[in-house]
């Protein structure tokens, strides 16, 4: 494994202080509204009786919090993994939100698929449908995966691309901007990369772009941990969470 500029120490000095949550900060799905999306989701595999492949590339490869009877790394096609969903809670706020991980049109991405075995597929992928589709920042979709035993049919979560939270093609130092000084009530969002990208290396996921955050976001945060101000791309300062 390659050795982190990104630490949970560096994190941990740039981000010292709690955040309170703001619920009115971002809309979130109803309980309704997820349930059916589910059911249609169900509804639209070929064999309603099959088991579920579920595609993994970001929070889902460190906290899976799943039932699964295997797991296998996977590539898809068609699809990249990058920094375009604005988030305005949990680990952002609206005066500095942060930015995470959705898959947008084009290139590969890399990272697992879990297999979740019938019966009772409904019920051991509701928990983290829901925490994934409440935000409303995904849409899914149905993706073909590559993996050392065969191609399989697999669900992923991919950008909302008309939705309020999509940002777009944010440039590198923009994102590591966003990342280096949002935090939310759960955590830092560079905690979030951290962990994205810690996984990947540990499984041999070589990701060009994580790479590069990681090692921009760290620069931001040891200059913040040491004088308390973040400096952005654009020149301006920006005052840190460090006292």
């Amino acid at each position: 494994m390659r050795v982190l500029s990104l630490t949970r120490d560096l994190i941990r000095r740039s981000h010292p202080e709690p955040v309170a949550d703001d619920r009115t900060a971002m809309h979130l799905l109803s309980d309704e509204e997820i349930s059916t999306y589910l059911d249609a989701m169900l509804a639209d595999r070929p064999d309603p009786n099959a088991d579920i492949w579920l595609f993994a590339y970001g929070s889902l490869m460190w906290k899976p919090e799943l039932d699964f009877a295997e797991r296998r790394l996977a590539n898809v096609r068609g699809w990249h993994r990058r920094f375009c969903l604005w988030q305005w809670r949990y680990r952002g706020t609206r005066d500095k939100p942060g930015v995470m991980l959705a898959l947008d049109r084009g290139g590969s991405c890399g990272g697992m698929v879990y297999h979740l075995s019938a019966p009772n597929v409904r019920e051991k992928i509701a928990p983290v449908w829901r925490r994934e589709m409440i935000g409303n920042g995904y849409r899914p979709r149905w993706v073909t995966a590559d993996t050392e035993h065969g191609t399989v049919t697999a669900l992923a979560f991919v950008a909302h691309r008309t939705g309020e939270r999509y940002a777009g093609k944010l440039s590198d130092e923009s994102i590591a901007d966003r990342i280096g000084s949002a935090c939310g009530h759960i955590g830092p969002s560079a905690e979030y990369l951290l962990e994205t990208v810690a996984r990947c290396e540990e499984f041999g996921i070589h990701d060009r772009h994580l790479w590069r955050m990681q090692r921009l976001v760290a620069g931001r945060l040891g200059r913040c941990a040491t004088d308390g101000v973040l400096e952005t791309q654009d020149g301006n300062s920006q005052v840190g969470s460090h006292p």
